[in-house]
């Protein structure tokens, strides 16, 4: 394996993760076929998509392209496989050569502009051949979507184009900052969404600032949640029967008047678990805007909190490819820590 990378003026001690990357909400892409001109790529497979299913291939080659555009191009067979129409379940191997169309996709008001200097606000805590460990800041979301041009995926993917591979392993809230883990290759990826899975084998830790006198005993928090959208397309979590299990190790870790910092260990990962399972326990993390409570939020404003308070503040697994065990920390903001000595 080759040594650790080292990143100099990547340094993630004091008020660097602070610094705010300039806003991302732009009109979104839109695909158009290019003229009949543009010629049609030959793409050779190698091991780092092996095994991958071709419409997934696609839309990570074709970004930005609706999905439904990539469908119709597999279905009309302007996507092909040795020369073959394939189905979009089609699993590509080492050497398949693929036919990719010309299409791209136009931004309504110019390409991407990812700042130059964005990944220099991106801490690397841990980095090899395999796998990827940033400490994400608050403010930045993990990827695109509605509303945003780019997130963290493709900043690291524009600005460091020697990856010739880069997947998201998790997701973290885009106020939410801390250990994020990109898997660079895909048995790395598969491997770590196996542990992540049935295995349950990586720790995964926050500290979260919360209203009210937790007490000194640690509690489990299980609870079965549902995403629930409402009418104006916000997508919150709900706690549900019919929902999906969620359990989090929830522990004291100092006590405020008023207010505890607790260490929270998601032992599954569902979307806003550690928000949801505070909430629900009656005690709401500080500057949560979606489940949290606005008189603790204006209360914990005016004392200078610009943010949700809640960090991830540690990883520990087994390295996906040696079994290595891997312990990485990411230390608290310098706004959060600050923000606690006032307290």
């Amino acid at each position: 394996m080759k040594k650790d990378i080292p990143h100099k003026g990547n340094k993630s001690k004091g008020d660097e993760n602070d610094t705010q990357p300039q806003s991302m909400s732009e009109p979104m892409p839109r695909s158009v076929d290019m003229p009949e001109a543009a010629k049609a790529r030959i793409v050779e497979i190698g091991d780092e998509s092996d095994g991958q299913r071709i419409d997934n291939y696609l839309i990570k080659m074709l970004k930005g392209v609706p999905r439904t555009r990539i469908y119709k191009a597999l279905r009309k067979g302007e996507v092909r496989v040795n020369g073959s129409r394939k189905k979009a379940l089609y699993n590509l191997v080492i050497g398949d050569k693929v036919r990719v169309p010309p299409i791209r996709y136009a931004m309504a008001k110019g390409d991407l502009n990812i700042p130059p200097r964005l990944l220099d606000h991106v801490p690397i805590l841990y980095e090899d051949e395999h796998l990827l460990v940033v400490n994400k800041p608050s403010g930045l979301a993990v990827h695109g979507g509605t509303g945003v041009r780019y997130g963290l995926i493709e900043a690291f993917r524009e600005l460091r184009p020697e990856l010739r591979y880069l997947e998201l392993v998790h997701r973290l809230d885009r106020e939410t900052s801390g250990c994020l883990m990109l898997a660079k290759s895909r048995q790395a990826l598969l491997k770590l969404h196996e542990k992540l899975g049935n295995d349950r084998s990586i720790g995964k830790y926050y500290l979260a600032l919360v209203k009210g006198e937790w007490g000194k005993k640690p509690r489990t928090i299980r609870l079965t949640l549902r995403k629930q959208v409402s009418n104006d397309g916000q997508t919150r979590m709900v706690v549900d029967r019919d929902g999906q299990i969620a359990i989090s190790v929830i522990r004291p870790h100092r006590h405020f008047e008023n207010s505890t910092l607790l260490s929270i260990e998601l032992k599954t990962g569902r979307m806003h678990q550690a928000r949801v399972h505070c909430a629900s326990s009656h005690f709401p993390i500080a500057g949560d805007r979606v489940y949290g409570d606005d008189a603790f939020n204006k209360q914990m404003k005016k004392l200078g909190l610009g943010r949700l308070f809640l960090h991830a503040c540690r990883i520990e697994m087994a390295h996906p490819m040696t079994e290595m065990t891997l312990n990485i920390e990411a230390p608290l903001p310098g706004q959060m820590s600050n923000f606690l000595k006032a307290l």
